[in-house]
């Protein structure tokens, strides 16, 4: 007969079989809605139901929902794009889960949208991040604080030579990632945001790329200006949101893809991953 003392052990023992991988390749497939091996090996990341909408009709292939995640495979083209939705804690979510697929993938990119801090900076603008400031909560469980946020050089010099080859400019310079949704109204926030001096503030670069960095999963990122919330003018609407959707998302878009296709054509005579792996 067991005790209760083997009772209560036998409740919280897992199986042998059921380690990490185990469960971060059912939790991969849960949240995304699709086998493993349906992903590509190149992806591309972004936040909004929009992007997923364009990706899907762009190809004529259908978009899957999993438990957390949408998802658009493309077979042909060995391309993926998921909306992990919004926020710091997703983001180490979805670079977790991507490390979890056999083999991991060769290149992620980041779509994503953020506000301009610098005041030459215009809505619609790109910006490749060079690094990010990690004031969110989740890179802190991956690396210790003073580790940098770096994303991967060679894929923010494929993206570098994608704009520049389509006709586009682009800036550089460090982005600021936060957690605090209504830091606008916030005086002395915006006050360390300009004594630092970084040119734009988003959600999730700096977990991302710390993220990806600790699991070994090479990420870059394009960003593009959203609006430039250091004025309250400048503040993020309704209205404003659909105007930058509706004219900036299929030429964003249509970027990563490129990239991520000039990635693929180059394979492995282009090494993407940092250095110390």
């Amino acid at each position: 007969m067991k005790t209760e003392r083997s009772v209560s052990q036998d409740i919280y023992a897992l199986p042998k079989a059921v380690h990490k991988e185990v469960i971060g390749m059912d939790m991969l497939e849960r949240y995304t809605g699709c086998a493993a091996s349906e992903l590509g090996n190149y992806i591309l990341l972004t936040n909004f139901t929009r992007y997923v909408t364009e990706f899907a009709e762009r190809f004529g292939v259908s978009v899957v929902s999993g438990s957390g995640f949408q998802t658009v495979n493309v077979p042909d083209e060995d391309l993926s794009l998921i909306d992990y939705k919004i926020g710091s804690p997703t983001a180490a979510l979805v670079m977790d889960l991507l490390s979890f697929r056999k083999p991991k993938p060769r290149a992620v990119i980041m779509l994503g949208l953020c506000g301009g801090l610098n005041k030459r900076l215009k809505v619609g603008e790109f910006i490749l991040p060079i690094a990010a400031i990690r004031d969110d909560g989740a890179s802190q469980h991956y690396m210790p604080a003073h580790v940098p946020a770096l994303p991967t050089f060679n894929i923010q010099k494929i993206l570098s030579q994608v704009l520049v080859e389509n006709g586009h400019t682009y800036r550089t310079g460090v982005i600021h990632t936060t957690d605090y949704r209504f830091w606008e109204f916030d005086d002395e926030f915006k006050q360390g945001l300009i004594q630092e001096r970084a040119i734009a503030i988003d959600m999730e670069c700096a977990t991302l790329f710390i993220t990806g960095f600790a699991v070994k999963v090479a990420i870059g990122a394009l960003m593009l200006v959203s609006d430039l919330p250091l004025t309250k003018e400048g503040i993020k609407t309704k209205s404003s949101a659909n105007h930058v959707f509706s004219q900036y998302t299929k030429m964003h878009l249509e970027l990563g893809i490129k990239a991520l296709q000039e990635l693929r054509r180059r394979g492995d005579t282009l090494d993407v991953r940092h250095f110390e792996w």
